[in-house]
Parts: C-alpha cells; sequence; structure tokens
C-alpha cells in the first residue's frame, strides 16, 4: 500500500499528520511529547495518572459515564497509553463521525476537570493496578529488567510509579503537569483512514481555540551509561516458575543499524521458528515462552530475551540464551543466507499487516514525527530492511553481545544472585 502522509502546522502550533488509506474507518491519535523520563522522583507515575483522569470528565461531557458514552454510542474503540517518553489518546471509528473523535480528544487533553472525587477514587485503581502488575511474573520481570539496566537514570523509572506517590499526588499538580506539558506545540495529531480534504478543516475549528502557553519545557537529553548498574537483578517471589530477562542496551531511535538489528531479532526471537524458540523450547522443553524484543528511546535502546521456566532449570535455559547471542557473533556460525531472507520477509509481511490498520498507521507516522521530527516514507522502511547483508547482523551482534554489556534479571523463589553469578 503506497501512503503520503501530509503535514500541516495550524495557528496554535499543533502539528496535525493526515493519512488517506480509503478506508471505512477512521483513526485519530493525538501524542503529547511527555512520559515517565521526563518526571522527577517525587512526582513519578504523574503521566500515566493524568492519562487516566482526563477519561472521568470534561467540560463538555462533565462526567466519567457521559464520556464513556460518546464513543460508545456511534460504535467507535478509544483508549489511552503512556510509555516512558510520550502519552497517547486514540479514536477509531466509522469515517463519518470524524468530527466526533477529534472533539472528544480535544475535550480529554484541553479540557479534563479532573474531578477531585473521581481523583481519590482512581488513586484506588491504579493502586490495585500496580498490585496486579507485582503480582504478574511475567510483567514484573520485564519492569525490573529496565529499571535494572537504566538505574540512575529517569529512563529506569516505572511508567506506573511508585505506590506511595500515587497516594500523594495532589489535584494541583496535575494541572502543573497539564500547564508545563499538554502545549499545541509539544504534540503531534495524526488522522489516518477514511478521510478527505476537509480534515485540515475539521482539525482547525476543534482545536484552534486551544493556544500554548509561555511556559517553557524542554526534553530532558543525558547519555545513558550503564557500566556501573548491576549484572544481575533476582526479584525474591514464592512462586512456581521462574521468569528472567536477559539483554543489553542497544541504539537511539532513528539510529542507521536499526534494521539489521530488526533482522537480528527477529532471527533471534521474535517468532515461533526463530533460534531461542528451537533450541530453548522445541529442542529441550524448557520453556512454553521464550522471545525477543526490541525498544527505542531518543538516545539509547535495548534488546532484551525473555522467558519463563522451571525453578531448577533457569540457569540452563540462561546459559543456552548466552550461547545463541555468542553465536549471533560469526564465532562460532553467524547468520545463514536461508535466516536472513526468511527475517527480511518476516519484517516486510508485518509491516504489510500493520500498513492495513488505520491505528497502526496513525500512531507509526505520530510518534515518528513526535520523537524524531520525520515523516519516514513506507517505502524508506521497506528499503531499509532489504538491504540488510549478513556482514550488517554480524556486525551489529558483535557490536552489542559482548560479557560486559549483558544484564541478567531473574523473578522467582531465589535468595540471592550467587546461583547465577557465573551465567553472565
Amino acid at each position: 500500500m503506497r501512503l503520503k502522509p501530509q503535514k500541516k502546522l495550524l495557528k496554535n502550533g499543533l502539528t496535525l499528520v493526515t493519512v488517506p488509506m480509503g478506508s471505512a474507518s477512521v483513526s485519530a491519535v493525538l501524542l503529547v511529547r511527555v512520559g515517565s523520563r521526563d518526571e522527577s522522583v517525587s512526582v513519578n507515575g504523574m503521566s500515566h495518572f493524568l492519562e487516566h483522569m482526563v477519561f472521568k470528565g470534561t467540560k463538555k461531557w462533565p462526567t466519567s459515564r457521559e464520556m464513556n458514552q460518546v464513543i460508545d454510542s456511534v460504535g467507535g474503540v478509544y483508549n489511552a497509553f503512556t510509555s516512558h517518553e510520550n502519552t497517547g489518546f486514540w479514536v477509531k471509528l466509522a469515517k463519518k463521525h470524524l468530527k466526533l473523535g477529534l472533539e472528544y480528544l480535544q475535550q480529554a487533553v484541553f479540557e479534563p476537570l479532573l474531578p477531585a472525587d473521581e481523583l481519590e477514587r482512581e488513586r484506588g485503581v491504579i493502586l490495585e493496578e500496580i498490585k496486579m502488575y507485582e503480582d504478574n511474573p511475567m510483567a514484573n520481570v520485564a519492569k525490573s529488567f529496565v529499571a535494572q539496566l537504566y538505574q540512575g537514570t529517569t529512563l529506569g523509572q516505572q511508567i506506573i510509579g511508585t505506590a506511595a506517590n500515587i497516594r500523594s499526588l495532589k489535584r494541583d499538580q496535575f494541572y502543573r503537569h497539564l500547564k508545563r506539558w499538554y502545549q499545541p506545540k509539544n504534540m503531534v495529531l495524526t488522522v489516518a483512514g477514511g478521510i478527505d480534504g476537509n480534515v485540515g478543516r475539521l482539525a482547525t475549528e476543534v482545536f484552534n481555540n486551544n493556544f500554548t502557553s509561555q511556559v517553557k519545557f524542554a526534553r530532558r537529553v543525558k547519555e545513558i551509561k550503564v557500566e556501573k548498574t548491576d549484572k544481575i537483578r533476582v526479584v525474591s517471589k514464592d512462586i512456581k516458575q521462574a521468569h528472567f530477562c536477559l539483554g543489553m542496551t542497544t541504539f537511539r531511535r532513528g539510529h542507521q543499524d536499526r534494521y539489521a538489528l530488526a533482522v537480528l531479532n527477529t532471527v533471534l526471537g521474535a517468532n515461533s521458528s526463530s533460534r531461542l524458540f528451537e533450541e530453548i523450547r522445541n529442542k529441550r522443553g524448557l520453556v512454553y515462552y521464550v522471545r525477543t524484543g526490541l525498544n527505542s528511546f531518543y538516545e539509547t535502546g535495548y534488546l532484551v530475551a525473555q522467558a519463563g521456566c522451571d525453578v531448577k532449570r533457569v540457569g540452563e535455559a540462561v546459559k543456552v540464551t548466552v550461547g545463541e547471542y555468542d553465536k549471533m557473533t560469526g564465532r562460532v556460525s553467524g547468520i545463514t543466507d536461508e535466516e536472513l531472507t526468511r527475517a527480511k520477509e518476516y519484517l516486510k509481511g508485518r509491516l504489510a499487516l500493520d500498513l492495513e490498520d488505520s491505528q497502526e498507521v496513525a500512531g507509526m507516522f505520530g510518534e515518528d514525527l513526535l520523537m524524531e521530527n520525520k515523516l519516514r516514507p513506507v517505502e524508506e522502511l521497506y528499503r531499509g530492511v532489504e538491504k540488510v547483508t549478513a556482514v550488517d547482523v554480524t556486525r551489529v551482534a558483535k557490536a552489542i553481545f559482548s560479557p560486559e554489556r549483558l544484564r541478567l534479571t531473574v523473578v522467582g523463589p531465589f535468595k540471592g544472585k550467587n546461583e547465577f553469578a557465573k551465567l553472565v
């Protein structure tokens, strides 16, 4: 599918991106460039808490019930999310209801009432959410790994925040957060799907009365260094299955080696025909799930393998994972031509599937513009994958897979690090 995103700057500083797709539905995603990494320790969790609160009533729809009915009444879907670097709000609905969807986003982001009684109730909701993640070892090990990898930096803070902060955040702190970060010039609105030339006019009608305040803000940009972080972290939990993450820092968003890294990740553990799936699950029967994943930020990123296995065999599973990392560097075998071709076709095929979904398209273009100030053509993505060679993958593997870079996080019924000390 050939997509042609167009960019327009509204008078109030809000950037609008439109992506016609010829579909019956339309998606609108409003991204704000603020996340957990932009919070001080004392208000960590604010971005996520506020994301919950904007749905509790606005100037036009004063109650949470009214807010819930707006998009439900036309058969649409809506939600929001918070990450380390941005907060997003989205709707997807029939294209004839686009203006309603835009009004919904405008009200949520610029006109939230933040009712005091709702704020107190939502504290309880988020405290239960924290407990849910703590009791889920798959979620617990993932968040603990990121905290370990980036300890001492704001990237190491939990997106959801701490229970102590959630209990203590005051209503006036929410308003200060809104005033500082929720400015049109700090946002990107992307509309994708069955749209026509009227989108710019609709967005102007709905959003142009919201002007940027004079409060200055700036992204914290500090080089992330992990040399002094803990090499092994054990989270002691009385559970029947151990879960581990084994990974390392990689590259920033937009790095020239991102495509080679994506191919490497695919060969290693992105699907059921990957090396780790074959070695750890199919050949040894050690795990039910094993996978690898990538994440990237403004100035850094990481690759991580994650699995859950019998507490008595976690050492074996970690050892196999380390061995597969080493093989990728070419010291043993490297990547084969067949693996290279299969991984590249997998990535291009997944991209093709994503490009059929207006919500995925809106999120992809919106995030690229918000975080990198680029509207990257789809053709560039395909070309980037296609150009990757086996030499590129091996070079990247050698750059990231060194013993001193590895970080291991384990959740399970363990008393300390000693039994894992010789593994990494």
